[in-house]
């Protein structure tokens, strides 16, 4: 018996009994009702009242091949009739877990060699910041133990996620967070730059200099990395000024600092690049990946380490104490090689750079005559749109939340997905987005605006 066939009812009510969703008010869901999606295909959904929807987010910015790409199936099965599991501890390797490591090796930037895998973008980022510490343990310089991140930034929820993220509706529980880590302002222009502050590139600058004050306050003798996002995600889709990433990495490297890259949202093409450090010009010392890795298919991260790093700690540092039961699991790396060959064959990525991504942008940029919307942010396949309850002068949504899951809800009830960030409406579809499928997209997103601007007349009032 189907999904459909068993009808949408039953499939909310085992749902509320038994499963409890992330990220999400539970309580609240369960009297609404989850949303059942049963099938995937190319850039769509269908849910289980037979409704079409257009996945603007790709997933969780991770479908970037689309859904029903049977390759990615026919790799998984092959594997699974081949060897559906084994370890990569006790001195013991696999074919599909050597055939990854060596093809992300061929695409990462500069000498991100060495790869170690994990399971998802926040055990990616727990190992980066072991691997960071452990680092300079083996070094002899003990005492750099700080790690640097940012505000709004989101680097997972695991506990040492959370705290590096720098949102802190995360930190809210009262555990004790992983000590020796600060955070300074993030890069966005559009939100924070106060009436002095007119060029983009001069406000970048100095945003990237906070880096140099707060390791000059820390000691630079105790700092050991600084990790960011080449554009934050979760946090809204803040697109830096172009001066910023420049001055970070000379910063770091000026006060030998390491510099981690996380790549979770933005890697494997998703700004027209294999990794957003390649489309900002910086070459980092770790970077860590997911999502796309695997266009989502199964669960599956990795870190990619430059030599500096890993010849430290593969020649000096003895057992890595530190890893995974699904490190390198061999039907998730065959699922993901074969993603990396069909970005590659395909030319997806060029495509991106090329063609689909600045005709993504230039349509999405259509939508800032509409009185909601103050600017549009994005690089590639990625954007973020600020609602906003005046233009000139510009004023924000003292209620955004609010305003951000009003158009949200309007979304979905139109067939489209796109996430809502405080008042920041995101966007990330599958990179295999057809120019018509754009036009429908930005044809929906219109029509949920101007059902928002319905629906947020009285907060706008309220705003002047």
């Amino acid at each position: 018996m189907t999904v459909v066939d068993r009808g949408t009812a039953h499939w909310q009510k085992l749902d509320a009994d038994h499963h409890w969703h992330p990220f999400t008010n539970t309580k609240a869901l369960n009297q609404k009702g989850a949303r059942v999606i049963v099938r995937g295909e190319g850039v769509y959904l269908w849910d289980s009242e037979g409704n079409r929807i257009l996945d603007g987010m790709a997933g969780l910015w991770c479908v970037n091949l689309g859904y029903g790409r049977t390759e990615l199936a026919e790799a998984a099965a092959a594997q699974f009739a081949t060897l559906p599991f084994y370890n990569t501890f006790f001195q013991t390797t696999h074919t599909p877990a050597v055939e990854l490591a060596h093809l992300i090796a061929s695409v990462t930037p500069g000498d991100l060699n060495h790869v170690f895998f994990a399971s998802s973008g926040s055990e990616a980022v727990d190992t980066a910041l072991r691997m960071a510490r452990a680092y300079w343990v083996v070094a002899g310089k003990p005492s750099k133990t700080w790690v640097i991140g940012r505000k709004n930034a989101y680097h997972g929820s695991t506990l040492a996620g959370a705290s590096l993220s720098g949102m802190s509706g995360m930190w809210k529980y009262g555990a004790p967070l992983v000590p020796d880590i600060a955070h300074i302002a993030q890069p966005y222009w559009y939100g924070e730059a106060d009436a002095a502050e007119t060029d983009p590139e001069a406000f970048g600058l100095a945003r990237a200099r906070l880096l140099e004050a707060k390791i000059l306050e820390l000691g630079a003798e105790n700092v050991a990395a600084f990790i960011g996002e080449p554009i934050q995600g979760a946090g809204g889709v803040i697109v830096p000024p172009a001066s910023y990433w420049p001055e970070i990495e000379r910063i770091c490297r000026k006060y030998d600092v390491l510099l981690i890259a996380d790549e979770v949202i933005c890697g494997f093409g998703r700004t027209g690049s294999w990794f957003g450090s390649q489309t900002f010009g910086i070459t980092p010392d770790i970077m860590t990946m997911a999502k796309g890795l695997s266009s989502g298919y199964l669960p599956i991260s990795a870190v990619a380490v430059g030599n500096r790093v890993a010849d430290e700690l593969i020649n000096g540092g003895g057992e890595f104490t530190h890893g995974f039961t699904y490190s390198g699991h061999p039907v998730s790396a065959a699922v993901a090689k074969r993603t990396i060959e069909i970005l590659r064959d395909e030319k997806i990525i060029e495509r991106v750079h090329d063609d689909i991504g600045p005709y993504f942008q230039e349509r999405l940029r259509t939508l800032e005559d509409h009185p909601l919307v103050g600017k549009v942010d994005g690089v590639g396949l990625i954007a973020g749109i600020a609602l906003v309850a005046s233009k000139s002068p510009k004023r924000f949504f003292e209620k955004g939340d609010e305003v951000g899951l009003i158009c949200r809800d309007h979304c979905f009830a139109e067939g489209l997905v796109m996430r809502a960030v405080g008042s920041r409406m995101v966007c990330a579809p599958p990179l295999i987005i057809s120019r018509d499928e754009v036009d429908e997209l930005v044809r929906l997103a219109r029509r949920c605006f101007d059902l928002t601007l319905r629906d947020v007349g009285p907060l706008i009032e309220t705003a002047k």
